[in-house]
């Protein structure tokens, strides 16, 4: 329960609402960042948080059917109102949903958007669609949305674990090694995802695919990396003001295989002046499962 950000909801309208949270001063993995700032996945997590709550308690999804996402977005338009300050920031999500592909009672489709006020000022917004299904629904979805492909023959094909190397907790933005879930493969400096199917946040409840929020956190990692320099060791960015991010949209296209790797390949990365937009592309036996668009822009010192 130590994960659970929400403390309060309530219609205001007809599919509307206000979805109250509380997000900590600081924690494991949603640290804020060397500037003091609460970082951004704080706020995805929230709007996740809050579509699951909502669907329970407003449109009768039942409690046993299971939850596929497909797609979430957000943008922080202030920064600044996310410095961490003596109290944790109080939250307010003003939601709207609507149904989308919805044939109940096996199938059950949101969508929200959500404008983000912290601490009463108006700092962002974002969304997410996700459909509910009863478990015969969910068998049939997660058969025919699935990887197709030889486990054996793509191990090897990978390279093996003994050629992929970690990437440091501080070159994606991390505070430990466990949280880091990028790893680089050589010969060929391919990125690719490390899934620990015990990290007590990111698999808080058991899964037999990819959570979008795992891809998200990968997305996040190489972002941070690359918009930040990671590995270059100049001692000229270090010093410079960090980039951070200002907004992500993730989209999932297919059901990722928790046993077969996940590459990570960048399809864009376009520089501007105090901005980098990057476009990256999670891929498992060469089909991109999910892809994400993000924009990094250079805070403040």
């Amino acid at each position: 329960m130590t994960e659970v950000f929400l403390t309060d909801a309530v219609e205001v309208g007809d599919d509307a609402f206000l979805v109250a949270a509380q997000w900590p001063r600081d924690h494991s993995l949603y640290h804020p960042d060397r500037s003091g700032r609460t970082d951004p996945l704080l706020f995805a997590e929230t709007i996740r948080q809050a579509l699951v709550y909502l669907a329970h308690e407003y449109y009768d999804v039942p409690l046993g059917h299971r939850f596929v996402a497909y797609d979430l977005d957000f943008q922080i338009t202030d920064a600044s109102v996310l410095q961490v300050a003596g109290e944790p920031h109080s939250v307010v999500l003003q939601a709207r949903c609507a149904t989308v592909g919805h044939r109940p009672p096996r199938r059950h489709g949101l969508r929200m958007e959500a404008v983000l006020t912290v601490d009463g000022e108006v700092c962002g917004h974002g969304g997410l669609r996700f459909v509910a299904v009863d478990e015969r629904t969910y068998c049939l979805l997660r058969a025919r949305n699935s990887v197709p492909g030889d486990r054996a023959a793509t191990a090897s094909a990978g390279g093996g674990e003994a050629s992929a190397t970690s990437v440091s907790a501080e070159a994606v933005g991390r505070l430990r090694g466990k949280d880091c879930v990028l790893e680089r493969v050589e010969p060929g400096g391919e990125w690719r995802m490390r899934i620990d199917t015990d990290h007590a946040i990111l698999f808080d409840h058991p899964s037999d695919h990819l959570p979008l929020m795992v891809a998200m956190e990968g997305f996040r990692q190489l972002g941070h990396l690359l918009a930040n320099d990671g590995l270059s060791g100049d001692s000229g960015r270090a010093s410079a003001a960090p980039y951070i991010l200002g907004s992500c949209a993730v989209t999932c296209h297919l059901f990722a295989e928790l046993d077969l790797p996940v590459s990570l390949a960048v399809r864009e990365d376009r520089r501007t002046a105090g901005t980098r937009r990057l476009r990256v592309d999670a891929v498992q036996c060469g089909r991109v499962i999910a892809s994400s668009t993000m924009v990094w822009a250079e805070s403040a010192p």
